[in-house]
């Protein structure tokens, strides 16, 4: 398994981004995020709720005590 810090970095350029996608992605992070119906904010309240779909990774760490 690879380690984290030992990750390459993949240019730009090799992910298959023309021009106009990587400027479309540029712009939409500058825009604000907006709520609706269908995507509504999420309350603290309503996050306590959620629960996992999947079951948290052994990493081999331990975690802090």
């Amino acid at each position: 398994m690879a380690s984290l810090n030992e990750r390459q970095q993949i240019p730009s350029s090799e992910l298959g981004f023309t021009d106009e996608d990587l400027k479309e992605l540029e712009n939409a992070r500058k825009l604000p995020i907006t709520f609706d119906r269908d995507c509504p904010e999420t309350t603290p309240e309503r996050a306590l709720k959620f629960k996992r779909v999947n079951p948290p990774r052994k990493t081999g760490f331990s975690s802090p005590a």
